[in-house]
């Protein structure tokens, strides 16, 4: 059970653990916190974190692209 909380927890999206990097915030809590969220809104926090981990994948892509120098 433990492996498989690893592996959801490190390779998933990352978006809880990025908040918690820049808020200072331990990523543990910001986990709990989403999830009771979740359950208390019947699930519409799902929708923010989908956006916010396509962005976040969106942004590499967009930083990468700009520092490419064989782009240019």
């Amino acid at each position: 059970m433990n492996r498989f909380r690893e592996l959801i927890e490190y390779n998933l999206f990352g978006v809880c653990s990025y908040i918690g990097e820049k808020m200072q915030i331990s990523t543990a809590t910001i986990r709990k916190y989403f999830i009771y969220i979740s359950f208390l809104t019947m699930g519409s926090p799902v929708i923010f974190y989908f956006i916010a981990a396509f962005w976040m994948n969106m942004r590499r892509y967009i930083w990468i692209s700009k520092r490419n120098p064989l782009r240019y």
